[in-house]
Order: structure tokens, then C-alpha cells, then sequence
């Protein structure tokens, strides 16, 4: 992408998006097209056509979407499968309408089975079941990754999907009904610290293994992905194993209880554990094989830990602040 192209990122206010505009900025791309969800609805179709044909965006990172953990996925299933649907599908289309050179659909590895084959490997899509409490999300999902693969084979469009794993980070979602494991983890045993508590409950058994991957180093991967040259990035688009898809992981994993353990640690929770073993575990283990992206030349590059030292700052820093 040259410096001046026009990029939209959709969702920049998130996570996830908020991290790619960091890095794109800091590789010195000016040109960048930011709404807010008050500015432009992205469920509105009317809207997202007319904004696509008005600014006519060069590159689009997709980024935009309702996420939430294994509560809000269970709870809300009929706003997570609407909201991804109409997103998706309204930016894929404008962006196949106005021309877009590239655009990357950013997705998660709950789209794999429930039981697949560990590491999951990209052509380990729809080969079983899903799991339960986030199949709304992860269904809306694959639906985006196969509406790209189909303009790519109909239209000879370039549209790419990556699919990262847990991600963490600034910007992180901490609230404890529709965050994410990790996250809620970090506001559970802070408040616990301030309050004094002798204990800290957490969901499940603590032996589903996880992996997780801090916001920056995705980011880092979208930009690599969206700059590979014309035959690399053809090629990830034509492989018929998985066309379209890549995983974006650390290929490294741990437990739920020795990711506790460790939050506890970086928080300084002094307390003991305990685990409801009534409550639900998810999706037994869920590592992702990221050996094709590794293959290309990205790796990530922050520890666990030190990622969740710099969760905690910002999850203190917000909360100082008011955000």
C-alpha cells in the first residue's frame, strides 16, 4: 500500500481496530478513513453503499463487530448473529461495488470445530460441529469468510481472511458479562485486591488450554498480510485447501488455571482460587496452526506476561481517566 492510499478501518474504535490505526500510523500512512458508529452505521446498507461510493476507499481492513465472551455469546446470540451478518455483508459488497483493491475480514478461531484436530489447520472449516455457547458468532463468521471467498472466485476480487485466536490488549473490552476470559480475569482479581477478598471465583474446571495473542502483534500481522506482494498474497487467496483463510496465532498455549495464576500474579491478588466447575468450560482446546503466515516471515512479538502487565496498566489508566 503506498502512504497515501486511501484505507477505511472499519471499527476503529475497538480493540482491534483502534490497534491497526496505531500501527498504520506509525508506519506513516496519512490517508486514513475512521467513522464512528454514530457517524456511519455499519448495519445500515444504505449507509455503507453511500459511503463507500462517496469516499471510494483503496484498501479496507475489516474490523468492525459484535464480540464478547462466552456470556455474551450465549446470552445475546440473536444480536450476534444479526449485527455480524449485516456488517459484513454490507462492507464486502461495497467494497466489491467501489473497486476495492484489498480488503482483510478479521474473524477468530472459534470458527473451527468444537473438537477439531489440535493445532487447527484452515482446512479444518465447517468438518464438524460447532461449539454451543458461541456458534452464533462463529456461524456469522464463516458466513463473511465464504462471502469473500465467493467474490474472489466470481468477481476476481482480493479478499483475504484472518483468523486470529484470543486476543488482548488495549482498548479490551472488562466488562464481566461480555468480556473475554482473559480480560475479565484482570478486572475480577483487581477488584478482589481492592476489596480485600480471600478467594476469586473463576468459570469452569481450569484445564481447557487457550491461546492468546496481544492486540499489537495482530495488527503487525494485518499490515504484513495486506503488504504481501502480488504472488504470496494471490497464492494464499488460490490455495485449495483453505482459499482465503489464514490463521494469525503465537502457536503457543496455556491453561485456564495457569492463566490465572498468572493474571493473579501480575495483579497482585495475595487470595485463593477457586474454580465453579458448574459452570461451563467451552471449547476443550483451541490452539490455531499459524504455521502458513509463520511460513511468509511474521512471528509475533510479546510475551504473555509482559502483555498482560501492559493490559493491566491500560485497564488502570481508563479507569483513572473515566473512560
Amino acid at each position: 500500500m503506498k502512504r497515501t492510499a486511501k484505507i477505511f478501518v472499519a471499527g476503529h474504535l475497538g480493540m482491534v481496530g483502534s490497534a491497526i490505526v496505531r500501527v498504520l500510523q506509525d508506519q506513516g500512512y496519512t490517508n486514513l478513513l475512521l467513522r464512528s458508529r454514530v457517524e456511519l452505521d455499519l448495519c445500515c446498507q444504505q449507509a455503507v453503499g453511500d459511503f463507500f461510493c462517496k469516499q471510494q476507499p483503496e484498501y479496507v481492513f475489516l474490523a468492525a463487530a459484535r464480540v464478547g465472551g462466552i456470556i455474551a455469546n450465549s446470552s445475546y446470540k440473536g444480536e450476534f448473529i444479526h449485527d455480524n451478518l449485516m456488517i459484513q455483508n454490507n462492507i464486502i459488497h461495497s467494497a466489491w461495488v467501489n473497486g476495492v483493491t484489498r480488503l482483510l475480514f478479521l474473524g477468530s478461531t472459534c470458527i473451527y470445530p468444537k473438537f477439531a484436530p489440535q493445532p487447527m489447520k484452515e482446512e479444518y472449516l465447517l468438518t464438524g460441529p460447532l461449539e454451543p455457547t458461541n456458534d452464533a458468532y462463529a456461524i456469522a463468521k464463516i458466513a463473511g469468510i465464504c462471502q469473500c471467498r465467493s467474490y474472489n472466485q466470481q468477481y476476481g476480487t482480493k479478499y483475504l481472511s484472518a483468523m486470529p485466536n484470543n486476543l488482548y490488549g488495549p482498548n479490551d473490552n472488562f466488562d464481566l458479562e461480555k468480556s473475554h476470559v482473559l480480560p475479565a480475569m484482570i478486572r475480577k482479581f483487581h477488584e478482589a485486591k481492592q476489596r480485600g477478598d480471600a478467594s476469586v471465583t473463576i468459570w469452569g474446571t481450569g484445564t481447557p488450554l487457550r491461546e492468546f495473542l496481544q492486540v499489537d502483534d495482530l495488527a503487525a500481522a494485518c499490515l504484513f498480510l495486506m503488504n504481501l506482494d502480488d504472488s504470496r498474497y494471490d497464492a494464499l487467496l488460490n490455495d485449495s485447501g483453505a482459499p482465503a483463510l489464514i490463521n494469525v496465532g503465537s502457536g503457543q498455549e496455556i491453561s485456564i488455571h495457569d492463566l490465572a495464576l498468572l493474571v493473579q500474579d501480575v495483579v497482585g491478588f495475595t487470595g485463593s482460587l477457586v474454580f465453579d466447575r458448574d459452570k461451563p468450560d467451552g471449547t476443550p482446546r483451541k490452539l490455531a496452526d499459524s504455521s502458513r503466515i509463520h511460513a511468509l516471515g511474521w512471528q509475533h512479538t510479546v510475551a504473555l506476561r509482559d502483555g498482560i502487565a501492559g493490559a493491566y496498566r491500560w485497564f488502570l489508566e481508563s479507569r483513572q481517566s473515566g473512560e
